[in-house]
């Protein structure tokens, strides 16, 4: 566990965060693999999971265009989570890839009761907002 709360306190989202909450995060999260080729996510499908990339690579797919890629140490799936609304794109896995999947339920009471976490993840999305 405390390789893992290594790679997510390298994760900007995550940066910061206390060894505590870091734990608590992790006993929250399921790690998953998945196929070079596979949709993790589908644009328009339900979203109430955060993923955290460990391994591999991956392409952000709206209206059929790649718009983005995620990597090792990126994050996906944040703007469902955060508003409970469909997918905003689809993710396929360029390789063979292994994520931490967070659930928002635990997500959003590590944010509500962690400052430093809410501010970390504005930055996080204010960066991505930017970056279009």
């Amino acid at each position: 566990m405390e390789a893992r709360a290594d790679v997510l306190a390298s994760i900007p989202l995550f940066a910061g965060l206390p060894a505590r909450q870091l734990r608590r995060i992790l006993k929250s999260a399921i790690e998953d693999d998945y196929d070079a080729g596979t949709a993790i996510v589908r644009e328009g499908g339900p979203g109430e999971t955060l993923f955290v990339i460990l391994e591999g690579a991956a392409r952000v797919v709206r209206g059929g265009r790649t718009i983005a890629r995620r990597t090792e140490g990126d994050f996906f799936g944040e703007i469902s989570v955060i508003d409970g609304r469909p997918r905003t794109a689809t993710v396929i896995a360029e390789t063979r890839m292994r994520c931490l999947v967070l659930y928002q339920r635990e997500l959003k009471g590590i944010v509500m009761g962690e400052p430093r976490a809410a501010w970390s993840m504005l930055q996080s999305l204010a960066a991505r907002i930017r970056d279009l």
